[in-house]
């Protein structure tokens, strides 16, 4: 892909209803002055708390006095508590679903939608199985899909042991769990019931690497802290096997498990001073913070057209339930 930032940055910086007042005095008080105080609260994607929990510990260092919780509910677990109002922003691994916005606008809710970084949804095994080399989008379909008849590695590939294959997962809870079921089985939430799953990384973590004969998936971040017990299993999405990296996520080239990974803002919130200044600061610094804990980071015109959208207070969703990477960046003729 060409350009691949070039929509992004002009589905950010389109014009939308909601318009507000200026945050910038609001946000000048992430520098840490005394008198900026009071609580932001956040919730939602594992897959996002690396990058929201590194904010956080980076904005307590120059504004102690503010309380930032982070915590871990999943993406759709997390879009429940935004709609009740119960946080300030939710963190997202993939688009606010019609449902979702539906529940949002009866319950007087509005939301900001930032894209914040770049993931690849990475499939990882045992760090001691010695004969997988790759995985085709069409053998993971015949592993995860609904109504799969594989039971043992031997079933996947011929010449593989015949051993049980032991499946570890996000929950359902979790949009990793959406984005993979939609782009291997072709519709979110179609999977095989018979899998290990949590919405804690961590916990698949711990589970694959203990099992010889174990597949999981999350996302690039947990590969990366945990890389020394896990091994990255290359993906062909029909034009060879590509291994997901930095390079290969930022380029689209490592198809079809890239995915851009949100914060959901809601605009009523940054009336309080704290929240507004810790939005802005998030905003200064995803791009360094979330490289720093495994992620792609998006170029600086999309941060700063960013910090427009939530100075302008333009609600709403730029890309919609059933958004892709070419309709989201697209390609130039």
């Amino acid at each position: 892909m060409k350009n691949l930032w070039i929509a992004l940055v002009a589905s950010l910086v389109l014009v939308g209803c909601g318009g507000g007042s200026d945050n910038g005095e609001s946000a000048a008080t992430a520098s840490g002055e005394p008198q900026l105080q009071g609580k932001v609260r956040l919730d939602g994607s594992s897959t996002v708390f690396p990058i929201s929990e590194a904010v956080a510990e980076e904005f307590n260092a120059v504004a102690p006095r503010v309380r930032v919780t982070v915590g871990v509910s999943g993406t759709g677990g997390g879009f429940k508590k935004f709609v009740a109002g119960e946080t300030d922003i939710n963190d997202a691994s993939r688009e606010i679903k019609t449902s979702e916005m539906e529940k949002a606008a009866a319950a007087g809710i509005e939301f900001i939608e930032i894209p914040v970084a770049f993931d690849g949804l990475s499939v990882v095994v045992n760090q001691e199985n010695d004969w997988v080399e790759y995985l085709t989008v069409a053998e993971l379909n015949a592993i995860w899909k609904p109504d799969s008849e594989v039971t043992t590695w031997a079933d996947v590939r011929e010449g593989w042991p015949a051993e049980e294959i032991r499946l570890y997962g996000p929950g359902t809870d979790s949009g990793t769990f959406d984005y993979f079921t939609k782009a291997v089985n072709g519709k979110e939430q179609a999977s095989r019931p018979d899998f290990t799953a949590s919405e804690d990384d961590n916990v698949l973590v711990q589970g694959i690497s203990g099992d010889l004969y174990s597949l999981g998936y999350f996302g690039f971040a947990y590969y990366i802290e945990n890389k020394d017990k896990l091994k990255i299993v290359p993906i062909d999405g029909g034009d060879g096997p590509v291994e997901p990296t930095l390079e290969t996520i930022n380029s689209g080239t490592y198809a079809p498990l890239s995915r851009p990974v949100y914060i959901y803002i809601n605009p009523a919130s940054l009336d309080d001073p704290a929240v507004a200044a810790f939005v802005d600061f998030y905003l200064d610094n995803a791009g360094q913070l979330s490289q720093e804990v495994g992620y792609v980071s998006l170029p600086p015109e999309v941060y700063a057209a960013a910090k427009q959208r939530v100075a302008d207070r333009v609600t709403g969703t730029a890309y919609g339930e059933n958004a892709t990477v070419e309709k989201m960046y697209g390609s130039a003729d």
